[in-house]
């Protein structure tokens, strides 16, 4: 048996309560209240594939587009392992002419204080509804 402690990794409530404060950060925060859920150095890659965004200025950037609208999100399901969780939630945005719908399921890690070192969603183009 290994004792997660001496990896370094924070505890599974954490890292559970890190997600859920995440998930609310989208429907609630601003891009630097997301922000502020990742270490100094984090980074995001979203949708997998794409250029990662690399620390907090730049992670703020890249959240802050949707602070002008309305957003609801949902966790639909979580796992987690050693320092790492993988979850499904819904993001629904309200846009000016209609409301978007997506269903990534992101991989993130975390450091030793709960903070995301890294998030990776995983989703396409494909996965939006529209309505």
């Amino acid at each position: 048996m290994t004792d997660s402690t001496a990896l370094g990794a924070v505890a599974p409530e954490r890292i559970r309560q890190a997600v859920q404060d995440y998930v609310t950060a989208v429907a609630t925060g601003t891009g630097a209240d997301i922000a502020a859920l990742y270490s100094a150095d984090g980074t995001v890659e979203d949708p997998v594939g794409t250029e990662p965004h690399r620390g907090r200025a730049a992670v703020t950037a890249f959240y802050s587009p949707i602070e002008g609208f309305r957003r609801e999100t949902e966790l639909l399901a979580v796992k987690v392992g050693p320092g790492t969780a993988a979850f499904h939630f819904r993001v629904r945005t309200h846009l000016p002419d209609q409301v978007v719908e997506v269903d990534p399921i992101d991989v993130m890690t975390f450091d030793a204080d709960g903070a995301i070192t890294s998030m990776r969603a995983f989703w396409s183009t494909a996965d939006m509804t529209a309505g």
